[in-house]
Parts: C-alpha cells; structure tokens; sequence
C-alpha cells in the first residue's frame, strides 16, 4: 500500500479511547469517537481540560474541513498547495465534542511543552515548520499563532521541557548537536551539546526524541541512545555521567523506547530521591534491518536508576510483553501505565509490526518480580506516532497511529 493511501485510511479508522486503571484491577475500555478527522500524531491537556491535538499536513487533505470555508495557501507544500481542511483539533473531554484549528506549517515530529501559565508552545518539525515555534492559549475560540523563525536551529525529532526560569530548553533534532530556549534572546543562539554527536549512530540517529527529566538539583538528566548525564544547562558543563544502559541496545528514535521520571521520595529533611524508569526499545540493528524487511523483535526490559545516588547504578527487570514505541504514562497513584507500540521492528513508517495491544501497570513500590500487571487488550493497533495523555479525572485518552 502507498504511503498516501496508508494514512488517510488511518485517518478515516481513527478512534479515541478511554482507559481507567483505577477502576478495576484490569483496566476498561471506552469508545469516544469513531473520527475526528485527523490523526492524534501529537496530544496535549491544556488548563481548561481540553486536548489539542495535530496532525502533519503535508500529506494532502484531512476529513475535518476548516470553518467558514478558509483554505490555507502553501506554494512550497509537497502535497496540497490549497489545503482546505483541518490538521488540528481542540478537543472538549467533557461535552466530547471537537472543533477544527489552524495549524499553518508541518508539525510532523516537532516537539513542545506547557509552560508556566498553561499556554503550549510547540516548536519545529518537517519542512516549513523546522524554524517555527507555534503558541496556543487556551480558551473557547482561540487558535494557533505562528511566529516564523522563531528558532535559532531547524528542529525536528527535538526534545523540549519546561525550566525553574519559565523558558523552554529545546534539545537536538535531526542533525542539531545543541540546544536553545524560547523565549530567546534579542540574539537567538544555539549552544553545542557533545554528548548528542557521542550518541549519534551514523545512519541510524539513536540520538532522537532524547529523555529529558529536571533532577532536585536544578539540572537536567538527559537519556540519549544508551547513555544518559546530568548536565548544567546554565554553565553548559556535563556534572555526571552515567553508566551505560545494561545490554547496550539503543533506547530512543528511531529504537523508541519510552521513559518517566518516578514519583520523588522524601527519605529525610535533606535528601530526595529521583528515580527514572526506562522502558521497551529496539535491539541494535533493528532500524537498518526494519528498512530491508527484516523486524527484529522488541526489548521486553526496562532500566531503572536513581539519579541522585552518589554511585548510580540501572536495575534491569523484565516486563510481560516486548515493546516499541510505546508509551509511559504516570497515574495519579503513582503508578505507570505502558501502552501502545509494537511487538517486533522500529519507529518508522511502517516499519513496525505485531501492535502490542495490550497495557501494563508498573508499581514502582512493589517488589520487582510482582511490579507488572497486565491490563485488559484493545482492539485497535497503535503504533508508529499513537499518542496518550493523562486527564485530570484519571483516565487515560489514547489515539492516533499512522
């Protein structure tokens, strides 16, 4: 099947799902909505408990027309240089009613955090939209506002978290061994990152969507590949580096494993520990062989580490089913929902295979050996760039995949 036919038949079966782990030891399952129109490439809660949600558009038409008849004109697009139709959504959870946004550049693997007010800020992705960085307020009619080069470096498969400060650090992106913020400065600058060229694989870029998490200490765990620092981003210095990840295989894009930072434990008036949990992956050699035809099976292992030890060390355990390009949720309790992804292959289009169906439940405070529980299956595949996002009453809103 072509690439075009793929994602509008996707886009055409889309479906949003509810699941609720709290209210019963295997978890539940509710249809929401046959189709909105677009795929949930990207999913975000905002403040006023709707979810924004945005799809590439560089793809042709969506199934959701823009209102009043407003078309959008784009004579550098690939696909659609009259594009019509809607590649965003607002979401309202409670009244399940959507309506269509104006998202003007691609945002195909771009990348974005909510800031300290409750505005989202999104920045980079493919194509026209590498130097943007787009903002949305929430509120009943607002939409999209674009500014144009509003970076300093093209950013796509980029990694953003929000600092003490109020701005955004944005980190790597395809070919980008740096970082930058936004808000920027009269100036807009990108500062070199080594360790993302260290962890860069040649033709397979394990560098990707890196995991970044802020420790107690005011700086930044960063997880690339199958390495991870604790880097001081204001004096641009490298604090602590870390053990490699046991068994070495890759973890982030394009062997898309997923990680959380664990609910922080107050051991005494002086000391907090943090803890991140990596989990799922591909094995090395799973991109290359996944172009040939070839899908390897995923890691069935997760890697925990307390970042905050003097003499840091992972603990490997097992988890019930292998899976890549999955995603980690962390619940209300505590608790850490996997979900979505694949079975065997790697993050790509459709370079995945066996859809893994079904959730699991981590408890972080249990013993390892009885930390799994499996969660009742869905019927429904999601895999490469299927989304989840918690909701303020618990659940669990998953969709997308491509």
């Amino acid at each position: 099947m072509s690439a075009p036919t793929f994602i509008f038949s996707v886009v055409l079966l889309l479906h949003l799902l509810f699941v609720s782990p709290a209210s019963a030891a295997d978890g539940s399952w509710t249809l929401l909505q046959k189709s909105i129109g677009i795929s949930a490439m990207h999913m975000q809660l905002l403040r006023n408990d709707r979810v924004i949600m945005f799809d590439r558009t560089d793809f042709g038409p969506s199934n959701l027309s823009l209102p009043g008849g407003k078309c959008l004109n784009d004579p550098t697009d690939t696909a659609l240089q009259v594009d019509c139709t809607a590649h965003s959504v607002e979401y309202d959870v409670f009244a399940n009613k959507f309506r269509a946004l104006t998202v003007q550049t691609n945002v195909w693997c771009s990348s974005g955090a909510i800031m300290a007010d409750g505005d989202l800020v999104q920045t980079g992705g493919f194509n026209d939209g590498e130097l943007r960085v787009r903002v949305f307020s929430p509120c009943m009619t607002c939409d999209w506002n674009e500014i144009p080069n509003g970076l300093a470096a093209k950013r796509w498969y980029a990694t953003n978290h929000l600092l003490p400060d109020g701005r955004q650090i944005i980190i790597g992106g395809r070919g980008q061994f740096n970082y930058e913020f936004v808000p920027k400065n009269l100036v807009a600058n990108k500062i070199n990152l080594p360790f993302l060229s260290e962890t860069n694989d040649r033709g397979v870029e394990n560098n990707l969507y890196p995991f970044v998490f802020l420790n107690v200490d005011g700086n930044l765990f960063i997880f690339a590949n199958n390495r991870a620092i604790l880097f001081d981003y204001v004096n641009n210095q490298v604090v602590r580096t870390y053990p490699t990840i046991p068994g070495g295989d890759p973890r982030s894009y394009p062997s898309t494993g997923s990680a959380v930072l664990l609910p922080l434990k107050n051991l005494k008036a002086a000391a907090i520990r943090a803890e991140v949990l990596v989990c799922g992956g591909a094995p090395k050699g799973a991109y290359l062989n996944s172009l040939k035809g070839v899908f390897m099976k995923a890691l069935d292992t997760c890697a925990r580490i307390t970042i905050t030890d003097p003499n840091p060390q992972w603990v490997m355990e097992t988890m019930p089913l292998a899976r890549v390009m999955g995603d980690m949720i962390l619940l209300p309790n505590g608790n850490v929902l996997l979900i979505n992804g694949a079975g065997s292959g790697s993050a790509g289009w459709e370079q995945g295979r066996d859809p893994v169906l079904t959730p699991v439940l981590y408890r972080p405070d249990n013993d390892i050996g009885s930390r799994f529980e499996v969660q009742n299956p869905t019927t429904i595949p999601r895999m490469y760039h299927s989304t989840a996002a918690l909701l303020r009453d618990g659940r669990v809103l998953v969709g997308g995949s491509c």
